[in-house]
Order: structure tokens, then sequence, then C-alpha cells
């Protein structure tokens, strides 16, 4: 096929070469240019095509801009009868032809002026370039690797003024390519983070052109998610040298992230845990801070992920609702971690935020005094008395808690003193007792066992 548009392209080149040897090209050029536009202004494109093959022939290739953008129309629809038809080899041999007009219109004429403004003419000729390599894909057999190597050289040069269709393709291409092991993992995940940078990048002259962005960005999203390359295993394997040589490029550290979120299962690791840490450093928020804490958290490191809920509550930017639910979580990092006297002051603070976390909050109150060691002789039994003060607020505060809370009242009432004990220490029940021990300390009321 190449041999066959090698001649057809020989043949115009000797016809020009020979007719401006006979000193009458001027002339045969303007004649045939005249014929041609004539019938392309009267939409006669048959005749129009005819004498536009003879002024391609005769004219120098600089002579008017308009014979390559007429002629990409002409050959464009004389493609289109062919495939119509079923002429595959003429189809193709007019379907290079095609893409060498565009070429050449962009090597003799990298500018036109628009509306009395001059303008790049490689943004509209590249991605028309890249539209007529999909749409006429057929005629080169659907082969994904002439689709990748092309689409790939046209978004590389016009990055996100790269039309929408062309980056899609683009990875459909990386993808079928992997999916008959002609490529490897990390080569369409290098084509998912060029072409998705490319369309969430791209610019919109109107609503139009902004809804066609987000829906090809949903369609390059579904493609790599279906793809099933962005296993966790994967992205450690390719991402951690990639970030060990340059831990501190924001662009390569947001990708890890990004693509580590819409894996499966891949947050307990210590690549994705270096990269959000990378990300807080240069973008520090309340809710980085709080990513930070659930990483370290769930990877075990409990010193840095209570460093990180600090951070996250005090940070400037965090608004109320956030910091209730954080002084919550803190509440329970602090019980878990037996630092009682925190979790005692995060648990109160949380509900003064928020009281739709005091039941839940109680709780925690409820089962720190529970659990609080206390060596006195009346306070070894307050620690339950205080317990139970608690579980009846979070009761009365939440129904969701109110089973647990009754409960946890049952299994302490039975530690209750008996009243002929508490009397030995000039004390009734239902009188106000106050008591602290193992840090905290706490207002509660006399019982007795019945």
């Amino acid at each position: 096929m190449k041999k066959l548009t090698f001649i057809i392209l020989a043949a115009l080149a000797v016809s020009y070469g020979t007719a401006r040897a006979q000193g009458n090209a001027s002339d045969e050029c303007a004649k045939y240019a005249s014929f041609y536009a004539e019938a392309y202004k009267a939409k006669d494109y048959e005749k129009a095509l005819t004498n536009w093959r003879k002024t391609y022939e005769l004219c120098p290739r600089n002579y008017r801009q308009n014979i390559y953008v007429h002629g990409a129309k002409l050959i464009n629809d004389e493609i289109a009868r062919n495939v119509k038809k079923g002429n595959k080899e003429l189809a193709k041999a007019q379907y290079d032809t095609l893409l060498t007009l565009l070429d050449q219109r962009l090597q003799y004429y990298p500018t036109a002026k628009k509306g009395g403004v001059v303008v790049e003419n490689k943004y509209e000729l590249l991605n028309n370039k890249g539209n007529y390599i999909i749409n006429y894909s057929a005629l080169n057999d659907d082969d994904p690797k002439y689709l990748l190597d092309n689409l790939s050289t046209i978004s590389s040069s016009l990055e996100e003024n790269t039309a929408p269709s062309i980056l899609v393709n683009e990875l459909k291409a990386a993808v079928a390519l992997y999916r008959e092991d002609k490529v490897d993992a990390e080569k369409v995940i290098e084509t998912y983070e060029k072409v998705a940078g490319f369309i969430s990048n791209a610019p919109a002259k109107n609503d139009a052109e902004a809804e066609e962005n987000r829906t090809a960005k949903g369609n390059i999203d579904l493609i790599f998610a279906d793809s099933k390359v962005a296993t966790c295993e994967n992205l450690i394997a390719i991402f951690t040298p990639r970030f060990e040589a340059t831990p501190d490029d924001i662009g390569l550290v947001t990708n890890i992230v990004k693509l580590m979120n819409s894996a499966d299962d891949c947050a307990g690791n210590d690549l994705y845990l270096k990269a959000v840490t990378t990300l807080h450093r240069t973008n520090p928020s309340h809710t980085s801070a709080y990513s930070l804490y659930r990483l370290n958290s769930a990877l075990g490191k409990t010193a840095d992920a209570g460093r990180f809920l600090d951070e996250a509550i005090a940070a400037s930017d965090v608004d109320d609702d956030s910091k209730a639910k954080y002084q919550y979580e803190l509440a329970l990092y602090a019980y878990k971690n037996g630092m009682r006297g925190k979790a005692q002051d995060a648990a109160r603070r949380a509900v003064e935020l928020d009281r739709g976390y005091a039941g839940k909050a109680y709780l925690i109150l409820g089962n720190l005094w529970a659990s609080t060691s206390c060596s006195g002789d009346v306070d070894k039994y307050a620690r339950y008395w205080a317990a139970t003060d608690y579980y009846q607020k979070a009761r009365s505060a939440d129904p969701s808690v109110a089973d647990e809370a009754s409960s946890s009242i049952a299994s302490v009432s039975r530690y209750y003193p008996p009243a002929s004990e508490i009397f030995m220490y000039d004390l009734t029940a239902g009188q106000s007792y106050t008591v602290s021990c193992g840090g905290l300390s706490a207002t509660t009321t006399v019982r007795v066992s019945r």
C-alpha cells in the first residue's frame, strides 16, 4: 500500500517538474486552480477533485493554502466513498495521501489568519490527523500499535490541546497491546498518567467543550480501571524506584496517591504513606493530616498516628464539624493506647463541639472508668459509679448505643458495694462523691448492691 501511495505522489512530482521545465507551469497552475475553485464553490466535488489533482500536480507547494484545505475535504470524501464501496486498497492509498496533505500544509503553512488573527495551524491539523487515524483505523486493520505510535506522537506535541478523542483512543490502544502481551503494565500506567494529565488541564472555550473534556476524563478513568493494570503489586513495583529517585516530585507523588487510592487495598503500604506524607509536607491541611493519622494507625505506627491526629485538630483550616470528628477519633485512639487523661479530655471536647457524638463519647468515658485501677477503699467502687453515670448519659443521648450502654451498666453494677460496707465510710446511697484516680476525675453518686 505504501508503494501505491509512493507511486501516486511520485507521479505528481514528476508532472510538476516536467511542467516547470517547459516554462508553462505558472499559467497551467493558475488555470486549474481557477477550475477546481469554481467547481468547489459550486459544490460540484467530483469535478473539483479532478481539477484539484491537476492543480496539486502543477502548482508549487506554497502556491495557496486553500489547495491543502480543500484537498483534504475532497480526498476525505473520496475515502469515505471507497470505504463504503469496499475498495479498501484504494481507500488506503487515498488515506495516506490525506495524511501527507496535512503534513505538507503544516510544513508550508505553519500559521493561518482566522478572524483577522494569526493562529498556529498545528493544533487544528494534528488533531484532524489524529481523528482521521482513529476514524479510518480499519484501513490499518485496527492495529493498536499503529494507533498508539501515531496518537502518542500527536498528543506529545499538542499536550493539553490534544482533542479528547485522541487521548481516549491512545489509552485504548495501550490497553489493547497490554492484553496482547505486547507492552507491559508500566507502559499502560505511563500512558494513563500522560493522557489523564492532559485532559485534566485541557482548555475549554465554552460549556460544550468543558462537558466534552469531563466526559473524556471519565472515559479515560473507566478504561484504565477496566484494564486491571493498576494492581497494588504493579504500582509498588513501578513507582517505588521512581519515588526513591525523585521523592520531592509533587507531580509524581500526586499520581502515586491517586493511583493507589483507585486500586483495591493499596493504602496500607510504605510507598503510599511516604507519598501522602510528601504531599502533606508540601501543602498541609487538616484532611491530609487526618489521612496520615489513619495510614500510620493502620500500619501500627502509633506515635506517628497520634501526632498527625493532634495536627489535624490544631490545623488552621479545620472546621468545627471536622474538629468534633477528630476529637472523637482522638478519644478512641487515646483510650486504646492507654492515654486515659487524653482520652477523657478529647471525649468531652467532642461532645462540646457536636452533641451528635455524645452517645459514643460517653461510652468511651464509661469504659475509661470501668477499666481504671483505683486503690482506695471507696475509690475501688467509685470507678464503677462514675462508669454508670456515663453509660446512663450515653443511653439517654443516643438510642443507637442504648443496648450497649444498658449491657455495660449491668456489668459494672455487679461490683457495687453492699450498703453495710459503704456505711463504714460514713456514706449512704445517693450521696455525692468525688473520685480521682488513674489520671481521671469525676463527681459521681454513691450506689450500693441490692
